[in-house]
């Protein structure tokens, strides 16, 4: 998968040191929201995510920074508040430190859908670090889903968790073979759980005739991204980290016994500190900006539907996916009352109010049964792509970092926060395949990826002339 297909996928991430791009217009002058009843804008639409709708605000978090720390981390989202969760319990001083409200980055904006995924392939890593390098970093994937499930259920965090499996459909014929092949040799080679599904049979999987068959990855997952997140800032602060919202970091001094941590709210100084800001990375941290794409992803949900309609469309519950370049990634809200749908929409970033309607034109191509249902809520996150397509994790100095999921953010985030957790702590099992991976980055690129609206124009182009020949040549 290239660069460009990050621009579909919103697996959620770890965050944030900048506050998402959109602005706040749910209520206008005359305390109203002005697009509310508008066109395909329900009455009750707002641009914040569906998933906060379902929490209260978290009311316990402190304001006041200390003057030192064991451990500072930089950013709350799923993988800071991980490594917080390590080594807190290890009874390391540790503050968690974010420049807006406590994961208001992707970790609670994204679509909650949770896979195995590495982006390269085995034959393709293997060319590239060997046979048993490249079977260590696949393998992470299938780590991280069953760590995060583990660590759910052992946590106890009410956060919807279920292995629902997830449809991968094929926008042509053509990438129905090749994912049935693929399905094929990812058994032979990795054991990968796969059932293919023809054509013929699609309806039992998903509610569309717009697709030619696809794959199912049966052990795939899904669940609520804020309720997760929830549970984790809970834990966190039991465990006795110090969480400090609205509290930028603004830069980072090594020194030979720690780091000095400048921030907005004055100056602490940490042993060691974790960045853990993904697709939300700033100047803090020049050498890892140059290595990150940001890329905005963005998401609707519908307003309540009727059961037999939800039902008709996810018959199984599974989440779905599809084979375009710029990818289409959607599911049945976890009470089943709404469909919650993502993917991009434009070459360049915009705003919700925009893409909205786009993204709505985009389900009902696929449903069209919901062409008259409207759009109660839209919101973006940022997502961050390395240009190796793999996640990353190491250190240098006493700053250490984990990030670049590459769409794989809800479980590979948590499972390498917590694995950094451990590093900083020294342990062992802090080790993972990712270790000693060169982070590449390009000549001349600083961390504003100017080339993607071209690249994501292209392939748009080339899945619109694929989609349109696949449905003239459809029996």
């Amino acid at each position: 998968m290239s660069v460009a297909e990050a621009s579909g996928e919103a697996a959620g991430k770890g965050a944030n040191i900048s506050k998402p791009a959109e602005r706040d217009i749910s209520q206008g002058k005359s305390g109203t929201n002005p697009l509310a009843g508008r066109g395909v804008f329900a009455d009750d639409y707002r641009e914040s995510p569906s998933w906060l709708d379902d929490l209260g605000p978290f009311t316990a978090v402190t304001s006041d920074l200390p003057e030192s720390a064991d451990v500072v981390v930089i950013g709350s989202g799923y993988t800071g508040l991980n490594t917080a969760l390590e080594t807190a319990r290890a009874g390391r001083k540790t503050v968690v430190l974010d420049v807006g409200d406590m994961g208001h980055g992707c970790s609670t904006r994204n679509g909650g859908q949770i896979s195995t995924s590495v982006k390269p392939s085995l034959e393709a890593l293997t060319r590239k670090v060997g046979a048993e390098k490249a079977k260590a970093v696949r393998q992470e994937g299938v780590n991280a889903l069953s760590w995060i499930e583990d660590f759910v259920g052992r946590e106890g965090i009410d956060c919807d968790f279920r292995r629902v499996g997830r449809f991968h459909a094929a926008h042509t014929p053509d990438h129905y073979e090749d994912l049935a092949r693929t399905a094929e040799r990812g058994l032979r080679e990795e054991g990968t759980e796969a059932v293919v599904v023809p054509r013929s049979e699609q309806r039992r999987e998903l509610g569309t005739d717009s697709y030619f068959g696809g794959v199912v990855y049966t052990r795939h997952a899904s669940l609520h991204p804020a309720k997760y997140h929830r549970g984790l800032l809970e834990r966190a602060e039991a465990a006795g980290a110090v969480l400090v919202p609205n509290c930028e970091a603004t830069g980072l001094i090594e020194e030979k016994d720690g780091v000095r941590v400048l921030t907005a709210k004055g100056e602490i100084r940490a042993r060691d500190v974790m960045v853990a800001t993904n697709g939300y990375t700033t100047n803090l941290t020049p050498w890892l900006k140059r290595r990150i794409i940001p890329i905005g992803s963005y998401i609707i949900a519908t307003e309540e539907l009727p059961p037999d309609l939800v039902d008709e469309l996810f018959p199984t519950d599974r989440i779905a996916s599809d084979t375009c370049r710029v990818v289409y990634y959607y599911r049945a809200s976890p009470d089943r009352k709404r469909i919650v749908f993502g993917g991009r929409v434009s070459a360049d970033e915009v705003d919700p109010r925009i893409s909205g309607p786009l993204l709505h034109r985009d389900m009902v191509r696929i449903f069209p049964q919901l062409r008259d249902t409207r759009i109660s809520r839209s919101w973006l996150g940022t997502v961050a792509y390395s240009f190796d397509e793999l996640a990353h994790i190491g250190s240098r100095g006493r700053v250490h970092h984990a990030l670049s999921y590459c769409g794989s953010g809800v479980s590979m985030a948590s499972y390498l926060g917590m694995r950094s957790g451990q590093k900083i702590l020294g342990l062992a099992e802090g080790k993972t395949g990712f270790d000693g991976m060169p982070f590449p980055t390009r000549p001349f690129y600083t961390g504003n990826p100017w080339f993607l609206p071209w690249i994501v124009s292209w392939y748009r182009w080339r899945d619109q002339q694929e989609c349109r020949k696949a449905l003239g040549t459809r029996g």
